[in-house]
């Protein structure tokens, strides 16, 4: 039975969300709030947990998991970035874009995509979220919270609870998120000299990155 933390959306009972971060600190699988949509969160480092999260997502190897960040120095300690890339990650951090970039050494090899070695980041812009990452002292390992065989993110917490209480540890509620897709951003072809490019069109305006 997952345990359910009721939240305020802007000023979160702390002792609430150190509690949540013991139990991801236990391998646990949490469903938290983002700028976005609800996602399946887990410590980047417990491969158990992270094979959990694949299979409530239904998704295998190939699909790009997310690395939250607190900050844009914690993301770059995960991904290759150089002085054009910096430049624009600036520009659309924190917010509602999910970054393809080249993997770091700090990233398991299990979890970047097998051929391209390339990883999903973000920085969220959600205040609960933020204070989540802040206790936890790194980045979550996370995914769109949309169960296997469907399409669309669930977004209500309650609903959530009851749905995969028995794949969660916790639900983390602050209640409804934007139900829309960050928009996501493929920065490897900078690395050669292209352009970035625009993969999937969500609530991040690309107009933020001169897109």
């Amino acid at each position: 039975m997952a345990q359910y933390f009721e939240l305020h959306p802007d000023n979160p009972q702390v002792r609430l969300l150190k509690q949540a971060v013991a139990l991801l600190a236990q391998g646990g699988l949490l469903a938290v709030p983002t700028d976005s949509s609800y996602a399946l969160a887990c410590q980047l480092d417990d491969k158990t947990a992270a094979d959990r999260l694949r299979q409530v997502r239904g998704i295998d190897d190939k699909h790009h998991l997310t690395l939250l960040c607190r900050d844009l120095s914690e993301l770059a300690n995960y991904a290759r970035v150089d002085n054009r890339q910096y430049r624009l990650l600036k520009l659309a951090t924190p917010g509602p874009f999910t970054f393809i970039l080249e993997a770091t050494r700090e990233v398991p090899r299990r979890l970047s995509h097998p051929q391209r070695k390339t990883i999903g980041l973000r920085v969220p812009d959600h205040p609960v979220l933020q204070q989540l990452l802040d206790l936890h002292g790194g980045p979550l390992l996370a995914t769109t919270l949309i169960p296997r065989g469907e399409t669309e993110p669930l977004n209500d917490a309650q609903e959530i609870r009851q749905r995969l209480q028995n794949h969660l540890a916790a639900v983390v509620d602050a209640g409804a998120c934007p139900q829309e897709p960050t928009t996501v951003v493929d920065m490897t072809p900078m690395g050669t000299g292209g352009d970035p490019v625009v993969t999937r069109q969500g609530r991040g305006d690309p107009a933020r990155l001169g897109l």
